[in-house]
């Protein structure tokens, strides 16, 4: 009999959507905090064979908690209606305009931009609007402005509130494009660049000069769509890694490559220009390698924190290890995107294949002493992405909450925690008790009242 670990213990999806009100919370929920608390992940719908399923296409669902004068007022948990999710449940799909027949159920991030609520996927397919209590409007071009599908991890300008974001879909060849969308929430510049190959890239990272292009090798593979994969993409052996910096508004020939040594990065923590230089700081979160063996999760080896300095001109990137401890989801406070910065956040994990390995824990790293703080959750425990939120616009970096969902696997059952950024390792300032598991999944955010 065939087993997935993406669809055991704490990734196995949950089959029912729950709507509950005024619920428990242990300790004080801030009353500063109102607004909503959201996280995309797969759960496929319905159940999928498991010796081919790939973590990454499960259907989204997208869980909700709404906080408001000190209360936890409700939790909502809906999948994202796509045609085929539509179907199965028995409804009218309530259709939209997809890219190049790509419709898919976004299952890896979930953000809020211009007022609206967008679910969040990669490699060809476009964003789904859902409403504030995500039910699912449809899926979205940004008002007819977005040419082609988009990425699960826009960059959100602090300065300028616009959205910068590096799509790639296989269709492009060697190409991906770099969008810009406004406050309006319409895309005011595309730009398409040439890669190395048919790249997958899941992230990026900006400064107040560059976008930064991760051209590493995981590519698009002939031989996997052959094969029958869920997701074809693979490590290729040979590919000349490299890092790209494109000036913000200037033409899409205008990159300065700097090689690397081959790895893959799902995930930068973030970056910003040399203070008085020409180069570029950037902290990621690196994998020795990728969909190289292991192929329907990420399971090759133990990923660390790194600092890689770019001088700007082409020349090799120093690679400075930061943390030699297993990490992924690294987060920083949303106000200091792109900017320097002293604190990031990162998930513990003990190997790829596991988000926490055997210690639930977030790690804050405080870049500026070269040190960090271990938050633990317990060995019977999972925790997922952390989320900072400011107490206040002028705040300092560590003054307002972390946010977490930790999974208890003894009772399992999930709640929502709510940390002191000034007392990271003393006790939650609030627990909020959900009424299901949230399964294991990827990224969401706190999406503020007036966002």
């Amino acid at each position: 009999m065939s087993t997935n670990p993406y669809l055991q213990g704490h990734f196995a999806p949950v089959s029912e959507e729950v709507t509950a009100t005024e619920l428990p919370v242990d300790g004080e929920l801030p009353e500063a905090l109102c607004g909503r608390y959201l996280r995309n992940g797969p759960n496929p719908l319905t159940a999928p064979e498991p010796s081919t399923y790939h973590w990454f296409t499960g259907d989204g669902m997208v869980h909700g908690l709404r906080l408001r004068d000190g209360r936890a007022a409700w939790y909502r948990n809906r999948w994202v209606r796509s045609a085929a999710v539509a179907r199965t449940l028995g409804e009218e799909w309530p259709r939209g305009p997809v890219h190049a027949d790509m419709d898919f159920a976004p299952n890896t991030n979930v953000i809020g931009h211009g007022g609206r609520t967008f679910a969040l996927v990669e490699a060809g397919a476009r964003p789904y609007e859902l409403t504030d209590e995500l039910e699912t409007i449809g899926p979205s071009d940004f008002g007819g402005t977005l040419s082609g599908g988009y990425t699960a991890h826009p960059k959100r300008d602090p300065r300028t509130g616009e959205l910068i974001a590096v799509s790639y879909f296989f269709g492009w060849g060697d190409d991906v494009e770099v969008t810009i969308v406004g406050t309006d929430g319409r895309v005011r510049s595309a730009r398409r660049v040439t890669m190395g190959g048919p790249v997958s890239v899941h992230d990026c990272a900006i400064t107040e000069r560059y976008v930064v292009l991760l051209d590493l090798p995981v590519t698009f593979s002939m031989d996997a769509v052959a094969a029958g994969a869920n997701f074809p993409y693979r490590w290729q052996e040979g590919y000349h890694a490299r890092v790209g910096l494109l000036p913000r508004e200037g033409d899409s020939t205008d990159v300065v490559w700097h090689d690397v040594e081959p790895c893959y990065v799902f995930h930068p923590m973030n970056a910003y220009d040399e203070p008085g230089g020409d180069g570029v700081v950037l902290q990621v979160v690196r994998h020795p390698s990728m969909f190289r063996t292991q192929l329907l999760g990420p399971a090759e080896g133990t990923p660390s924190l790194e600092r890689w300095h770019l001088d700007g001109h082409g020349g090799p990137v120093k690679e400075e290890r930061l943390d030699d401890r297993g990490q992924e989801f690294p987060r920083v406070d949303e106000r200091v995107v792109g900017l320097p910065h002293r604190y990031g956040y990162a998930v513990g994990v003990a190997r790829a294949d596991d988000i926490v390995g055997t210690e639930a824990v977030v790690v804050r790293h405080d870049l500026e002493r070269g040190a960090s703080e271990v938050r633990s959750f317990g060995s019977d425990a999972s925790v997922g992405e952390a989320v900072f939120v400011p107490r206040g616009e002028g705040s300092g970096e560590a003054e307002g909450w972390v946010m977490a969902l930790v999974y208890d696997a003894a009772m399992d059952t999930s709640s929502l925690h709510v940390l002191n950024g000034e007392d990271f390792l003393g006790e939650a300032q609030a627990v909020v008790r959900l009424p299901q598991r949230v399964p294991a999944g990827f990224h969401g955010n706190w999406v503020p009242d007036q966002a």
